[in-house]
């Protein structure tokens, strides 16, 4: 298991390098579409695991069509957030109207409620959190139809290597020392040594990122001081996404999310940290260091 999951994670980092350097932005969104699509049948398919019925097809739309006018809107057409803010919202209204209409003809539906709540979660949880990509690449730096832009490019891949870094750390001091749990309720495997591993690995790789940098990212300063804040909060926010879907699995009684990844599990079980790294690291990036 061990080595499958060191080969897909090489294999996952040069397709991530050559996606951010040498990829066209036509490319990039259907990578980001496919992620997204993908992670959220996942979370759908664990949902009728635990005999909650859900509406697939709609919340597939409207996933497609929320990553599809923020990728586009602030990428290659260049119209900007207040746009593509705009287009979000009346995705965002249209699936809410969709899911009401859906649900009026069912006579034997018995949860039309878990039914209703839990298709919009599938939106918010994957395609909508998971729009910060596209939000981090082309916020500060105009897009086009080609590879993405230089601030983009760094603050996607100081994103993914420190919070990818908080779960290496966490996985490997966990092993090695591990003894005390964090939370077994919903994740048994969890414990307190790996979990202050992972914050050691985050705040490390981000301090890393900020002196081989030289403090910037692109245009986005990157003070020491702040890499060290950021890493922290990375780290624990990546922990929040990991248990969040741990509890997901353990309702639905799944091991994995699904088996795309060998070694790792499933297309959440992956992206399932970066889902909340991506919209803090925005956050902090827009409130606190801008």
């Amino acid at each position: 298991m061990l080595a499958y999951r060191l080969l897909s994670g090489f294999v996952a980092s040069v397709a991530f390098l050559l996606l951010l350097w040498k990829t066209p932005a036509v490319v990039v969104f259907a990578v980001i579409l496919l992620l997204g699509l993908g992670g959220q049948a996942e979370f759908y398919r664990m949902l009728r695991r635990a005999e909650v019925p859900v509406f697939t097809v709609v919340g597939a739309v409207a996933g497609a069509a929320l990553l599809a006018v923020t990728f586009f809107t602030l990428g290659p057409l260049g119209r900007g957030a207040v746009a593509a803010r705009e287009l979000e919202w009346g995705v965002l209204l249209a699936t809410l109207l969709a899911v009401f209409l859906r649900v009026f003809p069912q006579k034997y539906n018995p949860r039309p409620l878990e039914t209703m709540g839990c298709t919009l979660l599938g939106v918010w949880y994957v395609p909508f959190l998971l729009n910060f990509v596209s939000t981090l690449a082309y916020t500060w730096e105009p897009g086009g139809w080609g590879p993405l832009p230089e601030t983009g490019r760094l603050l996607l891949l100081y994103l993914v290597v420190t919070v990818k870094c908080s779960d290496i750390g966490a996985y490997t001091v966990g092993r090695l020392i591990g003894r005390h749990k964090l939370i077994p309720r919903i994740s048994p495997n969890k414990t307190w040594e790996g979990f202050i591993g992972g914050l050691a690995f985050s705040m490390a790789a981000s301090c890393g990122f900020s002196y081989f940098c030289h403090g910037f990212l692109g245009k986005v300063p990157l003070p020491m001081m702040h890499a060290v804040v950021l890493g922290l909060l990375l780290a624990l926010v990546g922990v929040v996404g990991d248990l969040f879907e741990s509890l997901i699995k353990r309702a639905s009684h799944t091991k994995d999310s699904g088996t795309v990844v060998p070694g790792m599990g499933g297309l959440l079980d992956v992206l399932d940290s970066l889902l909340f790294g991506a919209p803090v690291l925005y956050a902090y990036v827009r409130i606190v260091l801008q």
